[in-house]
C-alpha cells in the first residue's frame, strides 16, 4: 500500500468514526426526546458544559502575571455572557469572545495600556 492510498484509507476512517459519533446519538434519541432524563440533559447540559469550558479557559489562558492579572481572559469572558444574554445565540457569543481575546493577545492593547 503506497503512502498516498494509507493516508486516504485513514482519512476515510477518522472521517467515518468522526460522522457516526454525532449521527448516532440523533438516531438513538429521536424516540425518546419525552423522556425525563433527555429533558433534563437538554435544558442544563449547554450551561454546565459552557461553565466547564470557561473555568478552564480563564485558568488556562489569563495572563496571570499582567498588571491586572488575567484581564485579557476576563474580559472575553465577560464578553461571552454579556452577547449571550443579548442574542442567546451560543455561536455568536463564543465567536465574539474568541475574537477578542485574540486581539487583546495578539496587539499586546493591554500590555500598551490603551485599556485597563
Amino acid at each position: 500500500m503506497s503512502d498516498t492510498s494509507y493516508l486516504a484509507a485513514f482519512i476515510a476512517v477518522a472521517a467515518l468514526a468522526t460522522f457516526a459519533t454525532r449521527i448516532i446519538p440523533f438516531l438513538f434519541f429521536e424516540r425518546h426526546t419525552e423522556h425525563p432524563l433527555i429533558k433534563h440533559l437538554g435544558r442544563y447540559l449547554p450551561a454546565a458544559v459552557m461553565a466547564l469550558l470557561a473555568t478552564v479557559f480563564l485558568q488556562r489562558s489569563g495572563d496571570w502575571s499582567a498588571a491586572v492579572p488575567g484581564l485579557d481572559a476576563i474580559l472575553a469572558g465577560a464578553l461571552v455572557i454579556a452577547v449571550h444574554l443579548w442574542r442567546r445565540n451560543a455561536l455568536i457569543s463564543i465567536a465574539a469572545g474568541t475574537a477578542t481575546y485574540m486581539l487583546i493577545r495578539q496587539t499586546g492593547v493591554l500590555e500598551l495600556g490603551l485599556v485597563g
